[in-house]
């Protein structure tokens, strides 16, 4: 009778933590900003239709790094719980704490019961009406949960990333300057030679924002707003000729 191969509980945990890791530092680097304006989020992707960042609700966004169809599977659970909760009470019981704590539920589910865990890294943003309101909470691929302040840098080298935004960002910038800071942070996600690539264009790059104020912005109650290649060519050009 053939015996069955004992794996120490601490083992099998340390292993799909290094397994889910590694497949998360394989992608590029996904940034979320607050800022005076409202909440910038950024990322590298060069493919126009699978999106890392998506709209959740009215106020709320969804960043992720790492396998897509994992991480889309649950933007669209987010989506239909967002929905179901705002419909049966009301819009303003939907907020990313209550959307954040539904994902480290299932992630921390999937990562202690089933053979392979999530290779994703998550974040869920809801922008207040003034910075001190803003929430961006972070989640990890075993469920574990943090609210974080400022900024957050996901995926690749994330490290060297953070390492040249924290000189850079500031909560009073508007949304042209955080975003030009992430894009040039992002430059350094480059492995580990440490020397940044080339500044990254609108063809790589993916941009949305949570605006604070929609209404006077662009008369318009939803905060989410996708910014297209040409807009983004357009803040990144302004960084250009004013130096």
């Amino acid at each position: 009778m053939t015996q069955q191969f004992y794996v120490s509980p601490e083992q099998l945990m340390k292993d799909r933590a290094d397994f889910a890791r590694k497949g998360i530092a394989r992608g590029r680097s996904v940034v979320v900003l607050s800022c005076r304006e409202g909440i910038a989020l950024v990322a590298e992707n060069p493919s126009p239709s699978l999106h890392k960042l998506g709209e959740i609700y009215d106020r709320i966004a969804f960043a992720a790094v790492g396998k897509y169809n994992e991480f889309e599977s649950l933007r669209q659970a987010g989506v239909r719980y967002a929905d179901v909760r705002g419909y049966s009470y009301d819009r303003e019981d939907v907020t990313a704490r209550g959307l954040a704590s539904v994902y480290a539920q299932s992630l921390g589910a999937v990562f202690t019961a089933e053979s392979k865990p999530f290779e994703v890294e998550l974040a869920v943003a809801e922008v207040g009406l003034h910075p001190g309101q803003d929430h961006i909470y972070r989640l990890t691929f075993d469920g574990s949960i943090a609210d974080e302040t400022g900024f957050i840098v996901m995926g690749g080298q994330a490290d060297a990333v953070v390492e040249a935004l924290s000189g850079r960002w500031e909560a009073e910038l508007d949304f042209a300057q955080v975003i030009r800071a992430a894009v040039d942070s992002l430059s350094y996600d480059a492995g580990t030679s440490g020397e940044p690539r080339a500044r990254l264009d609108s063809a790589t790059l993916e941009v949305a924002v949570l605006d604070r104020d929609p209404l006077a912005a662009r008369g318009s109650a939803r905060a989410f707003r996708r910014l297209p290649a040409a807009e983004v060519d357009v803040v990144l050009a302004t960084d250009r000729t004013s130096s």
